[in-house]
């Protein structure tokens, strides 16, 4: 099994037609590639196993959750050019190299099952969520995706995300802190929202309780936060007794579905709408149009995906949906509008501000290595494993505009259709200079492929 890396160099560049852009480090020591560029570290032939049992991304997230595949060097540039190669090489590219009856996968895969060693493949990590059950986005399944992605521990995420507590895209200025930039978001929300003192707020999917105390405290507001993880729900109603505010917050264990106490002056859903999927988004629209007052304000805050050239060919990312977000679904934005808007309301604004979670993400990307041995303790060596690689993806996929994050600002408008808006409405904007394009936050040069 000597000379493992040159192998599997030489493999890979056979059946891709190209050089590889990442250097080969094997489990038998010797290493293949450019000597400058990062290594893809192969710490065990079981991970060959996993890809010849599961080609492609979950085989591949298999080993890496599991301690098989490593990075040595940039883990954004490893990615990068892992992404090109692979899913960045044309509609019919990725395609080409599945088909069995292709003879370079063929090949390929006879000179992976030479170095993978003996079969069976092993079981997936712990950490993979467990093949489910029953129809899409029922209340009880709605529930065990929220607790499998957030009830991991309020240690863990406290470590990953700072003294925020807040997990969603931050609202990014010149020589801002990840914290600047995230009280900046809540701001810009109760702005837009046109918060005053003694309104009903509605914070659906209201996290650890940031928005809500932050609507309370610097606005006045009377706030229900409604959440489905016990964890959140208990950690926020903490801050919330410690801030003095357990007279103006209330917060639920509790699907927005069976919330039934409006209706509400605005309403807040940030990072929520992910979870909703297509096939209830509308169920969610109307139930948030019944639960506002005519002339109230709803500010959905939504990552969106690129529209398909045929839609019906979209699918969830293996390893988003087995390891991070169960039943995510992401939808255009002018779908979600265009859903908002056949609920009753009237969509006012659309404020896209994907290049400040690309931002974002690096930051609690840097706090995750900071802090790795406490989130190991802290969770899992495979769930902090999990994180470092979809925060680390997810950045790039930001960069380059695979995805995108939203800001959708809708009324339901009052009888005979006036919204009650100013008539110039966007004076909620005045945050400062807008972030250069390549700059990071503290005012320097962005890493691997580029800032927003």
């Amino acid at each position: 099994m000597a000379d493992a890396a040159s192998r599997l160099t030489a493999l890979a560049e056979e059946l891709l037609g190209e050089p590889l852009p990442v250097r080969i480090r094997a489990w038998d020591g010797s290493e293949s590639g450019p000597p400058d560029a990062p290594a893809l570290v192969l710490r065990h032939r079981r991970a060959l196993r996993r890809l010849l049992w599961r080609p492609g991304e979950l085989g591949l997230a298999r080993a890496w959750v599991a301690g098989e595949i490593d990075v040595d060097g940039d883990l954004y540039a490893v990615l990068d050019a892992l992404a090109s190669l692979l899913w960045e090489r044309g509609a019919d590219a990725k395609d080409s190299v599945h088909p069995v009856r292709d003879p370079k996968v063929r090949a390929f895969g006879r000179g992976l099952a030479q170095l993978a060693g003996p079969w069976p493949p092993p079981p997936p990590p712990p950490e993979e969520i467990r093949r489910r059950t029953g129809a899409l986005h029922t209340k009880r399944r709605d529930k065990e995706a929220i607790s499998h992605h957030y009830d991991v521990g309020n240690d863990f995420y406290a470590m990953v995300l700072g003294p925020s507590m807040v997990y969603s895209c931050a609202y990014w200025q010149d020589g801002a802190t990840l914290e600047d930039a995230q009280r900046d978001k809540l701001d810009l929300v109760c702005r837009k929202l046109a918060l005053k003192e003694g309104d009903r707020l509605l914070d659906v999917g209201c996290g650890w309780g940031s928005m809500a105390i932050h609507a309370a405290r610097e606005y006045g507001a009377r706030v229900t936060g409604v959440t489905l993880s016990t964890e959140q729900a208990a950690f926020a109603r903490k801050r919330i007794a410690e801030e003095g505010l357990t007279d103006r917050i209330e917060i639920r264990v509790q699907d927005y579905r069976d919330v039934r106490d409006g209706p509400y002056d605005a309403i807040s859903s940030i990072g929520m709408a992910e979870h909703v999927g297509a096939v209830r988004f509308r169920e969610y629209a109307d139930a948030l149009y019944a639960l506002l007052k005519p002339g109230g304000r709803l500010l959905n805050h939504q990552i969106a995906r690129r529209p398909e050239r045929d839609e019906s060919a979209y699918h969830v990312d293996e390893f988003i949906d087995a390891y991070v977000f169960p039943d995510g679904e992401l939808a255009p934005v002018g779908r979600t509008v265009a859903t908002l808007e056949e609920a009753g309301f009237e969509a006012r604004d659309v404020e896209a501000i994907r290049e400040h979670y690309a931002l974002t993400l690096r930051q609690w990307v840097t706090n995750l290595e900071k802090h790795w041995k406490e989130a190991v303790r802290a969770t899992s060596p495979g769930r902090a494993r999990v994180w470092r690689l979809y925060m680390a993806a997810s950045a790039l996929s930001f960069e380059h505009n695979k995805i995108g994050v939203n800001q959708i600002l809708a009324v339901r408008p009052r009888e005979g259709g006036a919204a009650g808006m100013p008539l110039r409405a966007r004076d909620w904007t005045g945050l400062g200079r807008a972030l250069r394009p390549g700059a990071t936050p503290g005012g320097g040069r962005a890493g691997a492929a580029g800032g927003g």
